[in-house]
């Protein structure tokens, strides 16, 4: 590796500043800012590019689809696995994106388990270290979002509190920069104490260990994409070889923020999408697609001679590389599997012992994806469906369904008590029709629902609170829930 490049790399990232042409400074919107995001980003207030259009037929459709898959979570990540992935290709509802990012990372679930203890670490002082780092970045983030466009708004406040909560959740990893990026998007779509839990999602389950201090999984992960490269794009191979040119110096930034500084917005959603379904292996398709594309030619290559103009070339990719339809299909079409990942990790990693020793960051292992780290939730989880209008006990079984019936079980126990209170003499026999006439008669029946509803003897004080708070306690739960639809 060449480290005097890369450290340079880094410099410049931190500072905010990106060499470019100054023929190409309209391209990026480092060249005024600092920052590295592209101008043609929709979420920008300045420039705005045109978003792929869906009917709105088909875009009621699927949000009809996402609804009912998120009312029934636990069901379809244990059957239907495999639609939930092609929905998540085919790109979220705009209106339901952040709580399925939440339900396919988990955030949800570690939400439930943990009550409380975001505003716990928000109560925190925390960590002056790594506090004044995290005020200098609130304001190269997004530049030109609403959300975080003037200084102390509310978007940078609760930028600057989730990742200082992170910090206080893992005081061994601190503050990395590229998190930034990571959990402004996430905000962009939740309110701050989902967007936490997402972002722990994503740093110890998608990708653990590529914000540790010596960045050791990152460069792990760039001899994995670059030995990967060789079987999708044997002229990009041979030619970034030719240049000697490090996997750290063009893979370093898309890895680490998911692309959310590279592509344009309507691509960034698409790709973190499908990212959240399938994890890592979306984020290698994906700079592989881009590393065949820019360099996959003789002809795109006679602009490269040397390093720099490669890597100007992986740094100023061509618009219509990264356009939402053309990314997202050569993305789902790439043959690029889990298992071919994990194989490289391996040989990579015993090439690394072999020639660095150990790896000092102590991560957890890579989770592909949400069916995966299902799979891996230790312990009971909590339920994912929203909570019921109307509360009956727990043994009652709901109108219409199939627990009206009760078991073979319970109607043979049910038969036996029957008996028992028969031959004891504790069973009442039915009245016979006169007695039923005659109790009739009598006032004894029940009075009619209009009667009853005016009468005070039938109403009940404890039912009407009952129903009255579990009436309040539903709106509230479906306000909480629909607020960022």
């Amino acid at each position: 590796m060449n480290l005097l490049i890369f450290e340079k790399w880094i410099a410049c990232s931190s500072s905010g500043a990106h060499p470019v042409h100054k023929e190409k400074s309209t391209h990026r919107a480092c060249d005024v800012l600092g920052t590295g995001y592209s101008q043609t980003s929709c979420v920008f207030l300045l420039t705005v590019s045109k978003l792929e259009e869906v009917p709105l037929e088909v875009l009621r459709q699927r949000e009809s689809k996402w609804l009912d898959m998120l009312n029934n979570w636990d069901k379809w990540m244990a059957k239907k696995h495999k639609k939930i992935r092609l929905r998540c290709q085919k790109g979220i509802p705009p209106s339901l994106r952040g709580r399925a990012w939440q339900y396919l990372s988990g955030g949800k679930v570690k939400l439930q388990q943990n009550p409380g203890k975001f505003d716990e670490l928000d109560m925190s002082s925390g960590d002056p270290k790594w506090l004044d780092v995290i005020e200098r970045d609130l304001h190269r983030q997004f530049p030109f979002h609403e959300m975080f466009v003037s200084r102390g708004g509310h978007g940078q406040q609760d930028l600057f509190r989730v990742l200082k909560a992170y910090t206080l959740y893992r005081p061994e990893e601190g503050y990395c920069q590229a998190q930034a990026p990571i959990a402004a998007v996430l905000l962009m779509h939740m309110p701050a104490e989902q967007a936490f839990w997402c972002l722990v999602q994503i740093c110890e389950k998608y990708l653990p260990g590529y914000y540790s201090e010596k960045l050791e999984a990152i460069q792990l992960d760039g001899e994995i994409l670059f030995s990967l490269l060789q079987k999708v794009s044997p002229v990009a191979h041979k030619h970034l070889s030719r240049q000697k040119i490090d996997p750290l110096l063009y893979m370093t930034e898309w890895f680490m923020c998911a692309f959310a500084r590279t592509l344009p917005w309507s691509s960034v959603l698409r790709v973190w999408d499908m990212f959240f379904c399938e994890g890592v292996k979306i984020i290698f398709r994906v700079g592989l697609v881009l590393l065949k594309h820019a360099l996959g030619s003789p002809e795109k290559l006679k602009a490269c001679q040397g390093q720099y103009e490669t890597i100007e070339r992986l740094r100023s990719l061509s618009p219509k590389i990264m356009q939402e339809a053309f990314l997202v299909q050569e993305v789902v079409e790439l043959p690029v599997t889990e298992r071919q990942i994990e194989r490289e990790h391996l040989i990579q990693l015993r090439r690394w012992q072999e020639t660095r020793g150990e790896l000092q960051c102590c991560s957890l292992p890579r989770l592909h994806g949400a069916k995966a780290i299902l799979e891996a939730e230790p312990g009971p989880r909590p339920t994912l469906q929203p909570s019921p209008s109307i509360r009956l006990p727990p043994d009652a079984p709901l109108p219409g369904s199939k627990g009206n019936k009760p078991s073979k079980q319970t109607q043979k126990e049910q038969k036996e008590q029957r008996k028992q209170a028969k031959a004891s003499g504790h069973l009442d026999k039915p009245p016979t029709p006169s007695q039923a006439k005659t109790a009739s008669a009598a006032g004894d029946a029940c009075p009619p629902q209009d009667v009853a509803l005016k009468d005070p003897v039938y109403q009940d004080p404890g039912l009407q609170d009952s129903a009255h708070h579990c009436s309040q306690e539903s709106l509230t739960s479906q306000e909480s829930e629909d607020t960022y639809l």
